[in-house]
């Protein structure tokens, strides 16, 4: 754990010199480590008598129920995502002035939690951002879109050519992502995106906003705190980089070195390969440790060894409410011991 993290937590309060016993910090070289805490991997199967595997099933079965059937209205009561708390409140209508070199931009709170949160997940559908980041709110939804969108720091477009497939959805813009960054308005660990790099797979990215919602309302509940956020890209990009500079002619050292920088970035190994999450959220839990969860987002796509492979890594499974009957119904053919929730 890094220092600057340390003081992340420090700064918001979470962390004071009473409270370091209970954290348990060692100081090594200059660098703060805090205890980490991991769920346990399930097996995905294995060799559990037919009781047990029943008894197992039906355990999931009802904590799926469960979730689906909890209100939502504890999501959409929010007026912030739950990282956003130490932010204004979006009903700020307050508007800042904010030079950023040849540029002045005039900005709501409500404007920069938008940015922000776009930011975090490259795309982000219009009407998840309506329900989850402006409930009841749509006309200052709207209003707010115009004005990032007029001043070029918000692109707003379709996923599809096809007008039946196709969704609205929000990206940065070049000028968007650094003004976030130059005004240093999001952490320095926290990466933002611009663009819309794989149009194809446009409708899935779109998801993981609505799905890191739902995780993170689940955290919040339980008196943890969101620190970061990072996707599938910058995980790869930081376990290639590493492997690029390590890189040998010997394909057996390559493959041991990918799988200890593996190890080093937390991601889990199944059948000697990497496991890479859709989403993963570093908060910190009411113990005051650092603790992770590994976010992915399943489609009726997925065929049955997938499924496994993703439940063995540990990986908390969603589903978008038409795919997880069917994602279910597998799951329970192949005994993979995973529970699919329902976004």
């Amino acid at each position: 754990m890094s220092i600057a993290l340390y003081l992340r937590l420090l700064s918001v309060g979470l962390l004071c010199p009473s409270l370091l016993s209970s954290v348990r910090p060692f100081i090594s070289c200059g660098t703060v480590r805090l205890a980490l805490l991991r769920s346990p991997i399930p097996s995905g199967g294995g060799s559990l008598s037919g009781a047990s595997v029943r008894l197992q099933l039906q355990k999931l079965r009802e904590k799926e129920t469960i979730s689906d059937r909890r209100d939502s209205q504890a999501e959409s009561s929010r007026t912030v995502s739950p990282d956003h708390r130490d932010l204004p409140l979006r009903s700020d209508r307050q508007r800042t002035r904010y030079a950023d070199r040849d540029r002045t931009y005039s900005l709501r709170p409500s404007e920069i939690h938008t940015l922000t949160d776009v930011g975090r997940f490259r795309v982000v559908a219009v009407e998840d951002l309506a329900n989850l980041g402006y409930p009841g709110n749509r006309p200052g939804m709207d209003n707010d879109l115009r004005n990032l969108v007029r001043q070029g720091l918000l692109q707003r477009r379709g996923t599809s050519a096809l007008k039946k497939e196709s969704q609205h959805v929000l990206t940065l813009t070049k000028r968007g992502q650094r003004f976030l960054r130059r005004q240093g308005l999001v952490p320095e660990d926290q990466t933002i995106y611009s663009g819309l790099i794989k149009p194809r797979e446009a409708n899935h990215d779109a998801s993981l906003y609505r799905l890191y919602q739902k995780a993170a309302g689940e955290i919040e509940r339980k008196g943890g705190k969101v620190l970061r956020v990072q996707l599938d890209y910058e995980l790869k990009e930081k376990l290639y980089r590493k492997l690029g500079k390590a890189q040998t002619q010997d394909e057996g050292r390559n493959h041991r070195s990918k799988i200890a920088f593996a190890r080093e970035l937390h991601l889990p190994v199944v059948n000697g390969k990497v496991a890479f999450p859709d989403v993963r959220i570093e908060y910190a839990n009411q113990e005051m440790e650092i603790s992770r969860v590994d976010l992915e987002l399943a489609t009726s796509h997925y065929h049955p060894q997938h499924l496994s492979e993703k439940a063995r890594a540990g990986f908390q499974i969603y589903a978008r409410s038409e795919d997880a009957p069917g994602l279910r119904r597998v799951r329970d053919d192949r005994e993979i011991m995973t529970a699919i929730l329902s976004l």
